[in-house]
């Protein structure tokens, strides 16, 4: 049976009161071989494959004295007791299936995962609300946060580099939440996108030549809808002569070229100082030579700074935003723009944006909980007060199956782009093929292409 089918299909031993029955024995037990190894668990430098080895040589010494246990519950306490101990407990086994992509605590009794977009309930457990609380400790302690009664709300990232988020009363009314948005160890190329439907295979030549042209890229789309993914994947277009600079609030880009500066944000301390902003570092790095500058999520002020870098030399950046549409995707960096502290016209920010991106590719999570790219649109000049959108490729839904499969491909609209001549400027040969039949001019964009 595959490790994700037991997760769903193992329910936990309880008692006539729905506790664990074993509950009292573990955490005994628990607290003995805290007592007797604690220094070494927390050793830096220590192998962790051989502390885990004398962690369960010890459990089985005392599991063995235990009268009244059988094979199988014994076997069953030593992998929970060495979990708790040098892992995360119960969470162990979900952050080591590779097929979970999230893992959403809502209190102790309440543990859920997604798994290729969709939300699945597992029988897994904590013992209780404390029990919760130590494992949220452990993963907040290893990088110097703490979450308590006057701090009972905080971000950390685990040692591999999975998002953590964590609440606790008086804010959550329901016991501690614990969400762990796991960090994807393997990289997806625009290759594999396109055989898990992402992309189709006439925009995957079209989005590596647009990196290597130097364009101006956002990445727009809603949470868990594949942004960073395929951030990841436009990335490794990027020619290896370029210096790059990356910077992100929590360091997720995995870049292969050789001249690649990698910055992450600091929240703030235990006393409330010390935080480094993502703002800040985008103005540091335009003091470092970069030839691309690539911003994991443009989120506030930072806004601002990277469209000057884009409007002074800094051309072929890519980024990343919360949005619905590629118009919304706008309003959010015309609003972030605000929120630096300026009071600039509005005409003025949207010439800036304007002038500064080239291309938005819209991503959606559809109904079966498949990621696709539903559109990839140009960035037009300013009419009036408006600045003009052309879609170029446009996802059409063709049928949706009972089981909520959605059937649809991308498509090119007919229309070719006005940045044609940055790909000729820069060498770059762009077929007219690529934009379909119709794609010889821009021609009059329809109410619906400008959205």
């Amino acid at each position: 049976m595959e490790l994700h089918e037991r997760i769903q299909t193992a329910r936990p031993l309880t008692g006539p009161d729905g506790r664990d029955p074993f509950s009292d024995l573990k955490n005994r037990i628990h607290l003995a071989l805290i007592n007797e190894l604690g220094p070494q668990l927390f050793s830096v430098g220590v192998d962790p494959g051989e502390i885990r080895a004398r962690v369960e040589a010890d459990l089985r010494d005392r599991l063995d004295g235990e009268p009244g246990l059988s094979r199988e519950d014994r076997e069953r306490l030593l992998a929970e007791i060495a979990d708790d101990v040098v892992g995360y407990g119960p969470l162990e086994r979900l952050l080591a299936d590779e097929s979970i992509s999230e893992v959403m605590v809502n209190g102790p009794h309440d543990i859920w995962v997604e798994r290729q977009g969709r939300l699945y309930e597992t029988t897994l457990r904590f013992t209780d609300d404390s029990h919760l609380r130590r494992i949220i400790n452990k993963m907040v302690a290893q990088v110097g946060r703490r979450i308590d009664e006057s701090s009972p709300m905080v971000d950390a990232r685990l040692p591999d580099g999975s998002r953590v988020n964590a609440v606790i009363a008086p804010l959550s009314l329901s016991g501690p939440i614990l969400t762990i948005r796991k960090f994807a160890q393997k990289r997806f190329g625009l290759d594999e996108l396109v055989q898990i439907g992402t992309l189709s295979r006439e925009t995957l030549e079209f989005l590596r030549l647009s990196v290597e042209a130097e364009l101006n890229i956002l990445i727009s789309g809603g949470t868990g809808a594949g942004k960073t993914t395929l951030l990841n994947a436009l990335s490794a277009s990027v020619p290896n002569s370029d210096r790059i600079v990356t910077i992100e609030d929590a360091a997720e880009l995995q870049l292969k070229q050789e001249h690649v500066l990698r910055l992450e944000a600091r929240p703030k301390n235990i006393e409330g100082e010390g935080e480094i902003t993502i703002r800040d570092l985008v103005r540091n790095s335009l003091r470092m030579r970069p030839d691309r500058i690539i911003v994991g999520e443009v989120r506030g002020a930072e806004a601002l700074d990277m469209l000057q870098a884009m409007n002074t030399g800094h051309e072929g950046s890519l980024s990343t935003v919360h949005a619905n549409t590629p118009r919304d995707a706008l309003a959010r960096i015309e609003t972030m723009v605000m929120m630096a502290g300026f009071e600039l016209p509005v005409r003025a920010i949207r010439q800036q944006v304007a002038s500064a991106l080239d291309m938005i590719i819209q991503l959606e999570r559809l109904e079966d909980g498949t990621r696709r790219v539903v559109a990839i649109t140009e960035v037009q000049r300013m009419e009036s007060e408006i600045i003009t959108l052309q879609d170029l490729y446009e996802f059409k839904i063709e049928q949706v199956l009972p089981d909520r499969t959605v059937l649809g491909k991308l498509e090119p609209t007919g229309l070719r782009p006005n940045f044609v001549y940055k790909f000729l400027k820069r060498g770059v040969e762009l077929p007219s093929s690529m934009f379909g039949a119709n794609g010889n001019g821009s021609g009059p964009m329809s109410e619906g292409m400008q959205r």
